[in-house]
C-alpha cells in the first residue's frame, strides 16, 4: 500500500500550479504572512490566531469572516489530516516564505511527530542563475525538484522550531548569533534572517532597509507613477517576498516625505533623511509595531557593523 501524502504550499497561486502537476496526495495552503506583525510561539493556539487576526484586521482591513473562511478553515483542514505519514513542504527562499515555513515546522514538531517531513528546494532560474519562485518554473522543472526533495532529520525539525522560538522572542539580537552558523538543511534561512534584522530602523536616519529603498528608488529612478514604483520594488526586492499590498502599507507610512505620485517625487525633507542629515525615527515610532515577538522601535540596526542595538 502506498504511503499517504500531504503537500503544504506557500500560497493559493502555487496550490493551483501543484494541482496541475497531478501529484498524489492532498494539498493544504498555508495562508499567513508571519513575517509581519506580532507572532506567538505556540502555532495554532487560540492566542496565536487571536494575535494574528488583530494584526491583519488593523493593518490590512481583513474581516473576521474572511479570516475564518480563508485562514482558519484551511488550518482546521491541516489539523484533520492526521493519517498522512509523508508531508511535503513547498516554500521559497524569501523572508515571507522562510518565516511561514519555520512556523509550520514548529507546528509539525508538536502535532505530527512520526511523519516523514520533506522540503522542496526552490531552484535557480537557468537563464539568470538567480533563485526563482516556484511559479516561474516549468512543470518539468517542478517535478525534478519534487523528486530531489530533501527529507528533514529530527535535528532539522528541532532546529527550525528553535529559530521560530527566537523569532517570536522579544529580543532579535539572539538571531544574529545564528545567522552564520550551520543551518542544517535550511540553505536559505541565513539570508532571510539577515533581511529580517535589516527591517529594524537604522541608526543613520530611523528608516529601515525597505523604507530607505523606497525613497532611493523614488529619487534616483523617478518612477512615473506609484504603480511603477511598486513594480520596481517587486522586481528588485525579491529576498523579502512581499506583495504590493505590503509595499503600499510602507509607502503610506512614508507619505509625508512624498510631494506627489504622478510622477513619484520626494520632498526636500525626504532627501535630507535619505542622505542621513535628518532622522525620521520619532515620526515613525509606533509602540504597537512588532516584527515577530520584538517591538520594532525598541531596537536599532547599525548598517556598518550589521548589528542590532537595544534602545
Amino acid at each position: 500500500m502506498s504511503s499517504q501524502l500531504l503537500h503544504i504550499t506557500n500560497g493559493d497561486s502555487f496550490t493551483q500550479r501543484l494541482q496541475e502537476l497531478d501529484l498524489k496526495g492532498d494539498i493544504i495552503t498555508w495562508r499567513e504572512m508571519l513575517c509581519e506583525g506580532k507572532t506567538e510561539t505556540n502555532v495554532g493556539s487560540e492566542a496565536f490566531w487571536k494575535t494574528r487576526f488583530e494584526f491583519l484586521h488593523k493593518n490590512y482591513n481583513v474581516s473576521k469572516s474572511w479570516f475564518v473562511e480563508k485562514t482558519l478553515k484551511e488550518y482546521r483542514s491541516l489539523c484533520n489530516h492526521k493519517q498522512q505519514d509523508q508531508i511535503i513542504l513547498w516554500f521559497e527562499h524569501d523572508l515571507f516564505c522562510q518565516i511561514n515555513m519555520l512556523a509550520v515546522l514548529s507546528w509539525l514538531k508538536t502535532h505530527r511527530r512520526h511523519a516523514e517531513i520533506s522540503m522542496v528546494l526552490t531552484g535557480k532560474d537557468p537563464e539568470t542563475s538567480r533563485l526563482t519562485s516556484l511559479n516561474k518554473l516549468s512543470n518539468e522543472q517542478l517535478l525534478t525538484l519534487y523528486k530531489s526533495r530533501k527529507v528533514l532529520s529530527q535535528d532539522d525539525i528541532e532546529y527550525a522550531d528553535y529559530v521560530w522560538q527566537l523569532y517570536c522572542s522579544d529580543n532579535p539580537i539572539r538571531l544574529e548569533n545564528i545567522t552564520d552558523s550551520d543551518h542544517f538543511s535550511f540553505d536559505y534561512l541565513s539570508d532571510a534572517l539577515k533581511a529580517h534584522l535589516r527591517r529594524f530602523p537604522t541608526i543613520k536616519n530611523g528608516l529601515n532597509e525597505i523604507e530607505n529603498r523606497i525613497l532611493e528608488v523614488s529619487l534616483l529612478d523617478r518612477p512615473k507613477s506609484k504603480k511603477a514604483l511598486l513594480k520596481n520594488l517587486l522586481e528588485t526586492q525579491q529576498l523579502y517576498g512581499f506583495g504590493d499590498t505590503q509595499y503600499e502599507r510602507v509607502i503610506t507610512t512614508l507619505k509625508p516625505l512624498f510631494s506627489g505620485f504622478n510622477p513619484v517625487k520626494i520632498t526636500e525633507k525626504g532627501k535630507a533623511i535619505l542622505e542621513g542629515k535628518s532622522n525620521y525615527y520619532s515620526q515613525l515610532r509606533d509602540n504597537d509595531s512588532y516584527l515577530g515577538g520584538a517591538l520594532k522601535y525598541n531596537f536599532l540596526y547599525n548598517t556598518d557593523s550589521r548589528r542590532i542595538l537595544k534602545l
